[in-house]
């Protein structure tokens, strides 16, 4: 029994260290400082997609603050009674549940899970390429990337933002998280192995 116990004691500590977001949100050299697996697999999608690294974290910092398991808020019945979520959004990078089979359908990346770092940043990844390829919004270009994220393609067509002043501060706030997380990128990259990157896409 004690052994049973100590056992899902560790595992617990484990999943728990697995989960945590990064002490310190606000600085990219401190970020993968501290999840080195997550430098790689933000290099990684780089290569793959073009998209800058700190675009992929400024996009993840608004959508879900670096937590593993985020979810969208409840509504409520009568303003009391929870009443399920506001929509199916889920993980690292908010992703809604249609989007998800949507990008696990065309990249063939069947197991891919929302709450896996790698995989979310792989999706931003995705994402962002379709939105610079379909609607010519560069993969540098945080503000117009992260309306596109928000409002979907034919939204941001449609410029379904210019009605949403609060959404557009949002993007403002995402500009700036990531002109902070490149600027910091550029003092500590070439000691996570990866040397910054100064051409835009």
């Amino acid at each position: 029994m004690k052994t049973k116990v100590i056992i899902a004691t560790v595992i617990l500590a484990i999943s728990g260290c697995a989960s945590a977001p990064p002490k310190n949100v606000t600085n990219s050299c401190s970020i993968f400082n501290e999840k080195s697996s997550w430098y790689k697999a933000t290099k990684n999608v780089r290569e793959k997609y073009g998209t800058p690294i700190h675009v992929q974290l400024a996009i993840m910092r608004q959508e879900s603050s670096f937590k593993q398991d985020a979810k969208p808020g409840r509504d409520f019945l009568m303003w009391v009674i929870p009443w399920g979520r506001k929509s199916s959004a889920y993980g690292y990078a908010q992703v809604l549940d249609g989007t998800w089979d949507w990008y696990r359908e065309e990249t063939g990346n069947r197991g891919a899970d929302r709450d896996n770092f790698e995989d979310a940043a792989d999706f931003i990844g995705w994402y962002t390429n379709i939105s610079q390829r379909t609607l010519g919004i560069s993969k540098w270009d945080a503000y117009n990337q992260y309306l596109a994220y928000h409002e979907g393609h034919g939204g941001y067509k449609r410029k379904t933002f210019l009605k949403k002043k609060w959404l557009m501060e949002v993007a403002n706030k995402v500009d700036g998280y990531s002109q902070n997380y490149a600027t910091q990128l550029q003092s500590c990259e070439d000691e996570l192995g990866g040397g910054f990157w100064l051409w835009p896409f």
